[in-house]
């Protein structure tokens, strides 16, 4: 009878971390906001323009400024939750897209460490454009599209399937 209750106690400590995380679901994707240096003349950006920056089908800005866009490492949530809701694939099937891309000569997004290296590289480059999970203001950026619910963004939340848990 105690080897029982052992067998039963040790069944039970191995699947209850399983069953916890099947009634939790899956871990939300973080919000974000779209945001760009301050020499882009450009109040807001629609998912559909983000996405053709982010593929390198728009390269210049109305004004004819280059467009610089900008990318967390294939492993960050965040560029996982930009991915899916902007781009519609994972980061893993980009990678894919962008290696038969270079052989036409079209370099991706430049890919910096996290979201302080993405904040510094948008507010000093001109034309430059990134993601971060965070509204905060800065004299060198400006937020232009806002994805989720983000506390203190200036811009109206546009909801994604994504981030939906």
């Amino acid at each position: 009878m105690a080897r029982l209750a052992v067998a039963i106690g040790i069944v039970i400590a191995l699947v209850l971390p399983f069953i916890a995380e099947a009634v939790a679901g899956p871990p939300s994707s973080p919000a974000f906001a779209v945001i760009v240096s301050t020499e882009v003349p450009l109040p807001s950006i629609s998912r559909e323009s983000t996405a053709y920056i982010y593929r390198r089908k728009q390269l210049f800005w109305r004004s004819g400024a280059r467009v610089q866009p900008v990318n967390l490492p294939v492993a960050h949530p965040l560029r996982r939750s930009f991915s899916l809701c902007v781009l519609g694939q994972e980061p893993e099937a980009m990678e894919n897209f962008w290696r038969e891309m270079y052989f036409n000569g079209v370099f991706p997004p430049y890919v910096l460490d996290s979201e302080q290296a993405v904040l510094l590289f948008v507010s000093k480059t001109p034309g430059a454009v990134g993601y971060v999970t965070s509204c905060k203001h800065d004299a060198g950026v400006r937020v232009v599209l806002v994805i989720g619910d983000l506390p203190n963004c200036p811009k109206p939340t546009t909801t994604c399937a994504a981030l939906q848990s």
